[in-house]
């Protein structure tokens, strides 16, 4: 996902749903056999139910109706019509549905199957932590007080649960398959919301990709060996951001009908992920990772969506009240709603659920 509270969360993939495919499902093949437990970290398009346990139960909207109604038939915590893609991959690995963290540490969550796996992600958190964007004047939301930083420390926080010495806790940590992301879109987010310059904006990425990157090191630190990393998702056709910089130049669309300028910027923090990701395989051989396209999978979906059965509105919103789109200052890209569920994005930002299993 992406943006303010909610805007994490748009998702996912396709000639790349073809690689993203043949990766997720040689994984599947393997992991079921090898894999124990399935441990995750990012934002709203992994969220399993972590911004629940902090919010205030009439807010925020991914909380109420209508989400969660076409597989769990009614709000679950996701910020999506029904699974995330995170759903689908422990459904595929034979794991059980990846429960939140601040679920089982409230006592909300029961702690049966916790060595099986636990989401750490939270919708709308960020890459880098408050105090940076703070310091550059940007306002955030509490979901920002949840960085990957924070998430990590409820991992090592969790550890003594899941093991009592440390040669038992690589031996657990080893087993297991951890989801670092997608994490980064609300970086960027905010500043988009307060129409940062795009040359500030651009400054931001390598920062954003270092966090991402010491976080893969901290847990290879801890016995970690597989990891998937996601890249970001072409953002440039997402309907609140098309909304949002909306020009009668025809030249700043694609054949797509999205934001070139946009795309382009999300492809460059994919350029510079998988460099970093390169340089981690070479200093860490006996690890395992696995970087998943996004942005060109689902880019594809958006170039070609009858191949999928599929038809995209790409952007809906004329003015603040048209078609139930209630942009507001606060939460810019929070009450977008698509009113047909034949499209390709659900409310705003984010994925339908049958988008998100598509390659699976």
């Amino acid at each position: 996902m992406p943006l303010s509270a909610k805007i994490s969360s748009l998702q996912r993939q396709i000639q790349r749903l073809r690689i993203v495919l043949v990766l997720l499902l040689l994984l599947a093949a393997t992991v079921t056999a090898c894999y124990t437990s399935l441990f995750s970290f990012g934002d709203s398009l992994t969220d399993t139910g972590n911004l629940y346990f902090i919010s205030p139960r009439q807010s925020p909207d991914c909380l109420l109706p209508p989400y969660g109604q076409t597989h769990f038939h009614r709000p679950n915590g996701r910020c999506s019509d029904g699974r995330l893609i995170l759903d689908f991959l422990a459904e595929s690995l034979g794991l059980p549905y990846v429960k939140p963290y601040l679920g089982f540490k409230n006592g909300a969550v029961k702690r049966g199957n916790i060595e099986q796996g636990v989401n750490f992600a939270v919708a709308g958190a960020t890459a880098l932590d408050r105090g940076f964007f703070e310091e550059k004047g940007f306002a955030v939301d509490v979901t920002a007080n949840f960085s990957l930083g924070v998430q990590l420390d409820w991992f090592k926080e969790l550890l003594p649960s899941l093991c009592n010495s440390s040669s038992s806790c690589k031996k657990v940590i080893g087993s297991s398959l951890f989801i670092v992301g997608e994490i980064g879109g609300n970086d960027y987010g905010y500043p988009l919301s307060e129409t940062t310059a795009f040359g500030d904006l651009v400054t931001y990425i390598p920062q954003v990709i270092s966090v991402i990157t010491s976080a893969i090191r901290e847990l290879i630190d801890l016995g970690a060996v597989t990891f998937m990393v996601p890249g970001s998702l072409p953002l440039g056709c997402n309907p609140a951001y098309l909304t949002i910089f909306a020009t009668i130049d025809k030249e700043e669309y694609d054949q797509a009908g999205c934001l070139k300028w946009l795309n382009t910027f999300y492809e460059y923090h994919n350029e510079l992920l998988q460099i970093e990701i390169n340089r981690l395989r070479v200093l860490y051989p006996l690890t395992n990772i696995i970087y998943a396209d996004y942005f060109n999978a689902a880019l594809e979906f958006y170039n070609s969506p009858e191949q999928f059965g599929r038809s995209i509105l790409l952007a809906f919103c004329v003015i603040s009240t048209f078609l139930g789109c209630n942009l507001q200052v606060t939460e810019k890209f929070s009450h977008i709603h698509v009113p047909s569920i034949s499209s390709t994005n659900w409310i705003g930002i984010t994925n339908i659920s049958e988008y998100n299993g598509t390659k699976f």
